[in-house]
């Protein structure tokens, strides 16, 4: 029975909606697989499996679509993983919770993989030389990592602003660097983690660079993709190498983006696989089978409330730090910073700065970028380049509106009913400063 093409192109649209709905998007792959479209099949399954490495239907629609798109290897591969996990048990996110697709759409049983292939052709879960080959090294010489570090040039003098985060940076992790004996009187550990969070584009990511820059230290940055991992166990590994990287390398920051995704919570999750990712990194953190001194362990996340609560104990990510919007003098200086390339007349940045309350620094590069838009309009259309003005910046304002306002929406009743231990005393203070309570 051929399949409709407007139902594969809501189901489409769905799934862009809402990407991380795992059954939604195993039910378009079987529909892409029965139009005969593996390799879009494929796709899909591998999304799912990046976050739900266990997911036995996902596995089963995994195989079936790569060895349909030729791709035998694959296809064994997959089939390995799924006999492992017990083949057709119930698994944990069903497909029912999808809208059921016709009886005649239902998987049918694994067919017989084509050729002489065997479940010991699958290929093996990638060791760390591998991992430099596939371009995750520094070019696959001896005694290479298998992540990146480097050696920042920016300092916290070149970030705007933000003197209370400077401040508790310089506490913790800076002047103990820089006054060893004043450390060792004090008995300072030069070890430690710090939660960075705060509404998007605020600067999080800029100043743990800056730390790294300022301490002269190498920086290590770590996104969800460089752990998670479709082996069984091997997003484990991948976490204890970056923490051996990190090591090999200290004085080192090593800098966790979207740690929430990462350290979400264990109570909130479905799957084995990412309790376990939570449970090596909090061993990582506790140094067991190493040290971290030297190890300078940041950490951001838009959701701090999303972050398993081990994870902020004491001697692990134990200091918050709230990173807010800028303020007007930030926000001026970050306004010039973007605009110094560009041909500027008769703008009054601290003026522009003063009606700007509430922007991120993304959202003011934004508004640079959209009066330079306008007035290139403009030009082009009259034939002859003139600068960017003033009324530039106030046309553009009037279609801008400030990104972190949702945040704050959110953060605020996490601020007022859920503030154990005062962790969230800085945001009640700002969100009482700024008439948002």
């Amino acid at each position: 029975m051929p399949i409709d093409p407007s139902v594969i192109a809501a189901l489409t649209v769905g799934v862009e909606r809402d990407p991380d709905n795992s059954a939604l998007r195993l039910h378009l792959a079987q529909l892409l697989l029965q139009a005969g479209q593996p390799a879009d099949a494929l796709s899909h399954c591998a999304r799912i499996l990046v976050q739900q490495p266990d997911n036995r239907d996902a596995l089963h629609l995994a195989a079936e679509s790569a060895q349909a798109a030729g791709d035998i290897a694959r296809a064994v591969g997959y089939r390995r993983l799924y006999d492992a996990l017990g083949g057709g048990g119930d698994n944990s996110q069903p497909v029912e919770e999808a809208p059921r697709p016709p009886a005649d759409l239902s998987l049918p049983p694994f067919p017989e993989l084509a050729g002489d292939f065997s479940l010991n052709d699958a290929p093996p879960p990638p060791d760390e030389s591998d991992r430099v080959r596939i371009g995750r090294g520094r070019g696959g010489a001896e005694g290479d990592t298998a992540w990146e570090t480097e050696e920042p040039k920016v300092t916290l003098a070149d970030v705007a602003g933000m003197d209370e985060a400077k401040r508790r940076l310089n506490v913790a992790f800076l002047a103990p660097m820089k006054n060893p004996d004043m450390r060792k009187l004090y008995g300072k550990s030069l070890r430690g983690g710090l939660l960075l969070y705060g509404p998007p584009g605020c600067g999080k990511t800029f100043i743990a660079r800056a730390t790294a820059g300022e301490l002269g230290a190498r920086f290590v940055s770590i996104g969800l993709s460089d752990v998670l991992d479709m082996w069984l166990g091997q997003s484990e590994r991948n976490l204890h190498e970056i923490f051996e990287t990190a090591r090999r390398n200290r004085p080192c920051v090593l800098f966790f983006d979207e740690i929430d995704a990462l350290g979400r919570k264990r109570s909130l999750m479905r799957e084995s696989a990412g309790r376990d990712v939570v449970n090596q990194l909090l061993a990582e953190l506790d140094s067991l089978g190493g040290s971290n001194e030297g190890v300078f362990v940041l950490a951001a996340t838009n959701h701090p409330w999303d972050v398993d609560t081990a994870l902020r104990r004491p001697g692990r990510l134990d200091r918050t730090l709230l990173i807010l919007p800028p303020d007007i003098p930030a926000r001026a200086a970050i306004l010039r910073y973007h605009a110094q390339d560009r041909p500027i007349e008769n703008v009054d940045f601290m003026a522009l700065a003063a009606k700007t309350g509430g922007f991120s620094g993304a959202d003011l590069a934004h508004l640079v970028e959209s009066a330079a838009e306008l007035a290139m309009e403009e030009s082009i259309a009259r034939g002859s380049a003139r600068p960017i003005r003033l009324p530039d910046f106030q046309r553009a304002l009037k279609e801008i509106k400030p990104s972190t306002r949702p945040w704050f929406d959110t953060a605020r009743n996490y601020a007022l009913f859920a503030n154990e231990g005062g962790v969230y005393d800085d945001l009640l203070t700002y969100l009482r400063n700024q008439r948002l309570l």
